[in-house]
């Protein structure tokens, strides 16, 4: 789930230029993400250009990048304190229950990753959506609509959540914790004949 979180936040392609209406136009495709806009020619040329200020991108934008970078971070320590957690690891502590808790600990942080990719996605295709509906003079085949990076994007929430909920399922019960485990004596298989 990290590493599509990390390919989605990447690819430039959140938004592509629509293919639909009357005048399609293939010669050139646009896509555009957070990071940067791209002009891909019916040659194979990709022509790729920074977005120029911080400042001077919408709102939305602004968000999504702020929550794919606090994604990123999350699902990151995530990764670290799960590691740390695992029972074959010798790291930090040697008690189950302690090992228990750092593992729930690192699913709570993939948890809040995935949620935080969900949030930045689904905002940006809020908007992709919005500005593809909305009554204007552009041409519907000048319009974007979804690219290839926000599936990437969902799909990459989904595992997140997905993982954390499983890390945190290995958190002990309350009435195990104490539970010293004795070996019970078996009954006799022998039959005894009088």
């Amino acid at each position: 789930g990290w590493v599509a979180a990390l390919a989605a936040a990447v690819l430039p392609q959140w938004r592509q230029s629509s293919y639909a209406g009357d005048a399609i136009i293939t010669a050139v495709g646009l896509h555009e993400g957070l990071w940067m806009s791209c002009a891909a020619q019916s040659t194979g040329q990709v022509q790729c250009r920074l977005h120029d200020s911080l400042l001077s991108l919408e709102v939305h934008i602004q968000t999504s990048r702020a929550l794919m970078v606090i994604s990123l971070l999350l699902g990151f320590f995530g990764i670290i304190v799960s590691v740390v957690g695992m029972k074959c690891t010798k790291v930090g502590e040697e008690d189950p229950v302690t090992k228990s808790r750092i593992a729930v600990a690192g699913g709570v942080l993939f948890i809040l990753s995935g949620l935080c990719t969900l949030a930045a996605v689904s905002l940006y295709a809020t908007q992709v959506t919005y500005e593809f509906f909305r009554e204007s003079t552009i041409p519907i085949n000048a319009r974007y609509e979804f690219g290839s990076a926000l599936f990437v994007g969902w799909g990459a929430s989904s595992l997140s959540v997905l993982g954390g909920s499983l890390l945190c399922c290995s958190c002990p019960a309350e009435e195990r914790r104490g539970q010293q485990y004795r070996r019970q004596p078996q009954p006799s298989t022998a039959r005894e004949y009088v």
